[in-house]
């Protein structure tokens, strides 16, 4: 594997700033022609020394439209020429800096010009905006300006309208300046606002929200299923139902290796961005283990076990530790062709039976690529069942035909060259994934998942947690995200194991956490210990994955439970309140913090008194895949005690009682 570089090579072989980088994306620059610089104080320094604005270029290593922009743009000698003389160049890993690329990233929204990867900014030496955009193409293209007029043209602006610039800069600045936050009350009647809103979007013929393209939106997925009451006849239950069959069919799931690509490029989730991220599949993870238990849908428990098997034998190390990315693909020029199948590539692999029942169920028309229209992407058009009624056949045979020759698919697509793996460790993706294994052992009763979530765990602690120093990675601190992502892992490896020490660790960071993160004039947490480019940022959207403030509830709530320390518990209301207005403005944007108010109402605390690895203990902490629940241990007297608010029912001895208890609590 390598990262795509495009067959390019410095005439000079000379290397820029960015040669001892760790970051794999910083890395693959460090050979372009244009003097790069890491994000530093000298490179400001030298920009105004000489007088010259910044070009900062934001991207990251599994980002195809940034591969498709260097190999136009940043491997153009002219381009280079242009940049090295007239600026100071600069590159950032959005995934090494998520501080500060979402900073910039509000910049050039305000500025109208939209938002995403590559982000392409021009700065004065003090760090301040003053133009932007994301990928410019290398000539002027369907209205949108080529890549050395913007240049020119930004040059031209800084040399001879300098007030201007500082003027433009300053409102800039202005637009971003966080505004007040006005707590508000907590009620259910909001929770239940939210959901009329969410089901108000869901596309009802597709699955999803809104139209294309279409994010997975786990927070808000999450919200619908714990709101379904496990009856798919309820308007919440039949839309989050309908998503993850959609999902699960459409060629953003991979059907081959397991897991999901980062989003759909049409509505019906049959064409997707092809890169494979850690958190988006940490969301889905979640998803699809509680689909199984809220709808008992054994086709959920598989896509589940795919998610597993695509983390476990592709983006992890063997010896712990989640990777955090695969790449779209090769080569800029071949969009997501690893993935893909031409008919003779298809027929070649398959025996007769396989083509024709792998042909009815995977390959249709509909998944052809408009880049390269011999190439398609598999994607059920008929389920299982459906396709053996087609084809007039036994359903059990037919699906060991399909097996079969899914196999030999996998086999050959794995002897192509393989997409790039970041297999940087990063604390926060780390602690997602974590936690989704620790959640999927407990609601699948899979030992050998729990253990390599603890295995995983125990490396990032090791390697990312040194004489009590959390780092995001490397020598980055850590911000909110990973603090918020680690304690969650942390308490859920309690909770599946018993083991006090990771429940003191967790308390131990939650108490670090606050210290640094926590608002105690306002309310809510931000999202860097200090400020970042002249602001703090507090802010409760979900990215698409899991805002960290709404994780942050959700932790104190379950360590409020456990510890029975009260100030996590105000602090937790004190959080909800603050950004109660604002989630009620983003709606679907804010899925995890409706999970978050949703669990103030309804958490259960189940005091386990029965051995940890009894069926007792296993059925309590299965009940996570329904109901929002902090597990405590205690002394074993053969019994569960299950607690809401503040009062504690009947003790259950018999593990095939607790479901129907707490469902009713």
């Amino acid at each position: 594997m390598r990262i795509p570089d495009c067959g390019f090579e410095n005439a000079n072989n000379m290397m820029n700033h960015l040669s001892g980088e760790k970051s794999a994306y910083l890395q693959h620059a460090a050979l372009q022609p244009i003097d790069w610089h890491p994000w530093s104080d000298e490179a400001f320094d030298r920009a105004r020394r000489e007088d010259k604005p910044v070009f900062l270029s934001i991207g990251a290593v599994w980002c195809h439209w940034c591969h498709v922009m260097a190999k136009e743009s940043f491997e153009d000698e002219e381009t280079a020429r242009v940049l090295n003389e007239h600026f100071i160049s600069i590159k950032l890993d959005r995934d090494e800096h998520p501080d500060i690329d979402r900073r910039y990233q509000q910049a050039v929204a305000a500025m109208g010009a939209g938002g995403g990867w590559p982000l392409s900014v021009f700065l004065t030496p003090d760090r301040e905006s003053f133009f932007g955009g994301t990928y410019f193409p290398p000539r002027d293209l369907q209205g949108r300006p080529g890549f050395k007029n913007v240049l020119r043209s930004v040059n031209d602006f800084y040399k001879t309208k300098r007030g201007d610039v500082a003027d433009y800069a300053q409102r800039v600045g202005e637009a971003l300046r966080p505004e007040a936050l006005a707590a508000d009350d907590l009620s259910e009647t909001s929770a239940a606002e939210a959901e009329t809103t969410m089901l108000s979007l869901v596309d009802q013929e597709h699955g999803g929200f809104g139209v294309a393209p279409k994010f997975p939106m786990p927070g808000a997925l999450e919200f619908l299923l714990r709101r379904s009451g496990a009856n798919a006849d309820s308007p919440a239950g039949g839309a989050s139902r309908r998503m993850l069959e959609a999902m699960a069919a459409g060629g953003f799931h991979d059907h081959l290796a397991g897991g999901f690509h980062r989003y759909s490029v049409d509505a019906a989730w049959t064409i997707p961005h092809f890169e494979k991220m850690a958190d988006d599949n940490a969301g889905l993870l979640k998803n699809y283990v509680d689909g199984y238990a809220v709808f008992g849908d054994e086709r959920f428990r598989e896509v589940a076990l795919d998610i597993i098997a695509f983390t476990r034998d592709v983006l992890s190390d063997p010896e712990g530790g989640f990777f955090a990315s695969q790449d779209a693909d090769v080569t800029p020029d071949d969009e997501g062709g690893y993935f893909l199948w031409t008919e003779e590539e298809f027929r070649k692999v398959l025996d007769h039976d396989e083509d024709v029942v792998l042909s009815a169920h995977l390959f249709h028309e509909q998944g052809r690529m408009r880049h390269d229209s011999a190439k398609k992407v598999l994607f059920e058009i008929r389920s299982p069942r459906e396709t053996a009624e087609f084809l007039g056949r036994d359903e059990v045979k037919m699906r060991e035909i399909l097996l079969r020759g899914k196999r030999k698919l996998l086999a050959v697509r794995a002897t192509r060259e393989m997409p790039f793996l970041d297999k940087t460790l990063y604390a926060s993706l780390n602690g997602m994934l974590i936690s989704a294994w620790f959640h999927a052992a407990a609601v699948l009763r899979d030992e050998h998942i729990r253990d390599f979530a603890i295995k995983s765990l125990e490396r990032v602690l090791r390697e990312r947690l040194v004489d009590g120093r959390l780092s995001h990675v490397h020598d980055v601190p850590a911000v909110l995200d990973d603090y918020v992502h680690l304690i969650d892992a942390l308490i859920a490896a309690y909770e599946g194991t018993a083991e006090r020490r990771y429940l003191a660790l967790a308390d131990d960071l939650m108490a670090d956490c606050l210290r640094k993160f926590n608002d105690t004039d306002e309310g809510g947490l931000f999202d860097t210990d200090g400020e970042v480019l002249g602001t703090r940022l507090k802010r409760v959207d979900d990215v698409p994955h899991a805002s960290a403030n709404a994780v942050a509830i959700m932790v104190l709530l379950k360590l409020s439970l456990i510890t029975g320390k009260d100030e996590y518990r105000g602090t937790a209301e004190r959080t909800l309140r603050i950004f109660s207005r604002s989630a009620r403005d983003l709606g679907v944007h804010a899925g995890a913090y409706f999970c978050a108010l949703d669990a103030w109402f309804r958490m259960i605390k189940l005091m386990v008194e029965a051995p940890p690895a009894g069926e007792l203990a296993r059925e309590a902490r299965a009940l996570a895949g329904r109901v929002y629940t902090a597990v405590v241990y205690g002394e074993d007297r053969g019994r569960v005690v299950p607690c809401r608010g503040s009062t504690c029912h009947e003790p259950i001895s018999e593990p095939s009682l607790l479901l129907t208890v707490c469902t009713k609590l």
